[in-house]
C-alpha cells in the first residue's frame, strides 16, 4: 500500500515537506544540533559542502570530512521537532518518495547530538563534557508511539512523581565509541526551559524536577543533566532501528547556581574532539 499524501508529504519538488531535503542531499552519518548557528560553525571544519539548504528553523549541510560522507542539521529546541527530523530524515532513506512505499532493504542511520546542558550534581565541572547513556523523557513523545519494547521499566519504576516520564538507552557502541569525551550519565529531557527544569522567574514551578531525580539510579549510574532533546532521539532511533548518541557541554551547573565564562570555547572542544571521533565511524 502507498503511504497517503496527507501522511506523507512532499513540496513541489519532490522534497520532504518540513526539512526540504530530497534523498541524495542527506548522509547516513549525521549531527543533530539545536542551534542553527552551530551547524555553519560545524561546517567550516567540513572538508567539503555539498548542500547548504535552510527551511523554517532547519538548517542542513551535507558535505565530507575527510573520505566521510557527513549531514549536520538543527533540530530546533523540543522533542516536537525531533518528532519531525528523525521521522523525515528516515522516509529519505527508506521510503520510496516516487510510489509511497516502504523500502525493503532498510537503511541504518548513526544520530550524533552536539548539544549544551545543564549539570544537576555539584560534582559535575562547568565546561566538561558528558555522555547521555540513558535518558528520562518528561516531554510525552514517546507515550504517542507503540514502543514497550525501547522503554526501559526499571528508571521508570522509580519516576514517581514525575509526569509523563519515558525512559531509553543510547546506543551502546556509540557510547563506547565517544566515551574518552567525558563521563557517563542519565540525562533528563524536559519539555520547557524554566518551569519543567525547575527554574523560576517570575512564575514558581509547580514540581521541583531535580529533587525528585536526584536517587533515581540504574546502571550504577545518576541522573546527571537537564536537556529537551535526548530521550526523544533516543526513542524514536531505536524505534527506527537507527543508533543514536547524545553528547553534552556543560555550561550550567543548577546546584551551584554557576555559568560557564567560555560557553564558546567549551562547544567548539565539543565539536573539534567529536569530529575526529565521527571521522573514524
Amino acid at each position: 500500500m502507498s503511504i497517503p499524501k496527507s501522511e506523507l508529504i512532499l513540496n513541489p519538488d519532490g522534497s520532504i515537506y518540513h526539512l526540504g531535503l530530497l534523498p541524495a542531499e542527506v548522509a547516513n552519518t549525521i549531527i543533530t544540533v539545536g542551534d542553527p548557528e552551530r551547524v555553519t560553525q560545524i561546517a567550516t571544519q567540513l572538508d567539503q559542502v555539498l548542500v547548504d539548504r535552510t527551511r523554517r528553523e532547519f538548517h542542513t549541510v551535507t558535505g565530507r570530512l575527510g573520505n566521510k560522507g557527513l549531514t549536520i542539521i538543527s533540530t530546533g529546541i523540543g522533542t516536537d521537532n525531533i518528532d519531525i527530523v528523525l521521522n523525515e530524515l528516515d522516509a529519505l532513506f527508506n521510503i520510496n518518495l516516487i510510489d509511497r512505499k516502504p523500502k525493503k532493504q532498510r537503511t541504518q542511520l548513526t544520530f550524533v547530538r552536539l548539544g549544551t546542558s545543564g549539570a544537576i550534581r555539584s560534582e559535575i565541572p562547568i565546561d566538561s563534557l558528558l555522555i547521555s547513556r540513558y535518558a528520562i523523557g518528561l516531554d510525552g513523545l514517546l507515550h504517542y508511539y507503540k514502543a514497550a519494547d525501547v522503554r526501559l521499566s526499571e528508571i521508570e519504576n522509580q519516576c514517581n512523581r514525575l509526569p509523563s516520564c519515558y525512559a531509553v538507552a543510547g546506543d551502546e557502541d556509540l557510547h563506547q565509541s565517544f566515551a574518552s569525551l567525558g563521563p557517563a550519565g542519565i540525562t533528563l529531557t524536559a519539555n520547557g526551559f524554566y518551569a519543567p527544569q525547575s527554574r523560576k522567574l517570575t512564575l514558581a514551578p509547580k514540581i521541583d524536577i531535580i529533587n525528585e531525580v536526584r536517587e533515581i539510579i540504574h546502571a550504577g549510574l545518576k541522573v546527571t543533566n537537564l536537556e529537551m532533546e535526548t530521550a526523544g532521539i533516543y526513542g524514536l532511533a531505536q524505534l527506527l532501528d537507527h543508533r543514536a548518541i547524545s553528547i553534552n557541554a556543560i555550561l550550567a551547573n543548577r546546584v551551584t547556581g554557576a555559568f560557564s565564562s567560555q560557553p564558546q570555547k567549551t562547544i567548539q572542544s565539543m565539536i573539534t574532539r567529536s569530529l575526529e571521533i565521527i571521522e573514524r565511524l
